[in-house]
This record gives structure tokens, sequence and C-alpha cells, in this order.
């Protein structure tokens, strides 16, 4: 088999780590229904970042929860490691726009409840635990309740109980959609710079144009409905700008260009969907 030196240096198979293949749902009878997605197909490579752009009610969200087996693509199937992916399990860990805490439930609570239903041991459960407090910034917090804390901080517990399955994949719906702007911008910066010391196989949703520059390794703009990729856009990822904070990255003459090519794409959908 073919192999290839990805980013980090290690020789990966032609094989991708999630693929999307020629997916299509409807939402209703076929032929009579909604059409929501049609014969989408995309390969995303282990340790790869890629963000879909498109306008609202295009199905990028339906491609994620179809991707994360929530939901059943009408034809075409997903694929993980070239094998059927199945039903939702470990593997494949979701954060979505709303945090889906469990209210009554502290916030080590909510972190540790996949693992209990995993069936890890507890004292492997605590060293999980701790470890993505730190990471997240929780340590104050572990006995808060959902209610006690702000939305991005919420919205880091929900981060923080997908990543603590050490999951080969990390599917996330416009996880910062319903932030303010300043908390918005400290979780892109938060979670770019995880992708980069873990190097997380991530595939992400957003209707942010600058988000998905600063974050991917990988552009994908969908059509308007029925959601069809329009255009890949393979962006650079071993650069300066993207290291540091989102401000200072958007006066880069390459991440201008890309968000200008890109809102130009996403911008011709939205036109032609209004005079349809």
């Amino acid at each position: 088999m073919d192999t290839q030196t990805d980013r980090t240096g290690a020789q990966k198979t032609s094989i991708p780590k999630l693929e999307l293949r020629n997916i299509t749902k409807w939402f209703g009878p076929k032929g009579k229904g909604v059409l929501a997605v049609d014969d989408c197909s995309l390969a995303i490579e282990k340790g790869e970042f890629i963000c879909v752009v498109g306008p609202s009610g295009c199905g990028k969200s339906t491609l994620m929860t179809i991707a994360a087996g929530l939901e059943d693509a009408s034809e075409g199937e997903i694929l993980v490691d070239g094998r059927p992916a199945g039903p939702p399990g470990p593997t494949r860990s979701v954060v979505f726009q709303k945090f889906a805490l469990f209210p009554s439930e502290t916030v080590e609570q909510n972190i540790k409840f996949g693992l209990q239903m995993k069936g890890v041991p507890g004292a492997e459960q605590e060293r999980l635990l701790v470890e993505q407090l730190q990471i997240m910034g929780l340590n104050k917090f572990r006995k808060s309740y959902p209610s006690q804390l702000s939305g991005g901080m919420q919205q880091r517990v929900a981060i923080a109980r997908a990543l603590v399955m050490q999951p080969e994949i990390l599917l996330m719906d416009e996880p910062f959609g319903a932030l303010d702007a300043q908390t918005r911008t400290i979780l892109q910066e938060q979670v770019q710079r995880l992708h980069r010391e873990q190097h997380y196989t991530v595939l992400f949703i957003t209707h942010s144009v600058e988000e998905a520059v600063y974050l991917s390794d990988r552009v994908v703009v969908m059509s308007r409905r029925p959601g069809r990729i329009k255009k890949e856009l393979q962006l650079p990822r071993d650069v300066v700008w993207k290291s540091g904070d989102i401000e200072d990255a958007a006066e880069h003459a390459e991440f201008i260009e890309a968000r200008k090519e890109i809102w130009g794409l996403v911008r011709e959908e939205i036109i032609a969907a209004q005079v349809e």
C-alpha cells in the first residue's frame, strides 16, 4: 500500500481516518421530501483539521451528525480507517453548539460521564479527569454546576468531556456559535493550540470564514441546499501566523487571501439562494 509523510513526519497510509462516501440525505420520502445533502464525499486524513462552511441551511450540521453516526444517510456510507463506522461510540466524540451538559451534575461528573459508561477504572477516570481539568483551565471549577458557569466555561466542560474519551475523531458542530466574541476568540486560540499539540483528527462545522481559515488545514465550502461540496481549499498549517492570536493572523496576506476567496464562494451561494 502506498504511503506518504504527514505534517508531523509520521508515515500514513492512503486510507483516510474518516471518509464520507457519496452521502445523500432526504428528509421525507425520496423524491418527495427535502433533499438536504446531495452526493457529498470527503476524506479526512489522520491528524487533519477540516472546517466546513456554507450558507445557512446547506446541510453542514446534517453532514456532521451523519458522520457521528447520530443520523442515518439515505444513501452513502461513513468509513473509519476504511471500515464501516457503525453506530456512535467513543471513537468519535461530538461537541455541539448547545453545551448539552447535565445540569444536576458537577463539572467533574459531566466530564467523567463517558468514562463511567465505558467502565473505565476509577483511578484511570481520575487521572484523565485531572488531565482535562488542567488542559481546559477548569481546576477551580470541578465541583461547580453548569448553572454557576459562564457560557464559555460550559463549552470548555463540553470540550473536556469529548477529549477525555481520547477519541480518534473529534466532531464539532459550531461549538462557539452561541458565545460572545471575546470568549469565542479565546476558545478558538485554545483549540488551535490543542490541535498543534495533540494532532486530533477534526471535522469542524462553522459559519465563520475567519474561524475556518485560522483553525483548519483544509476548508470545504458547501453549496446552497441541497448541499453539495462546491470547493475544497488547502491551507498552510506550519506557519507562524497560525501559532499566535487570531487577530494577528488576520493581518497576514495568506489569511486575507483565503478569507476573500472563501467568502466569495459562500456569498455566491447566499445570493443564488435568494433569487431562486
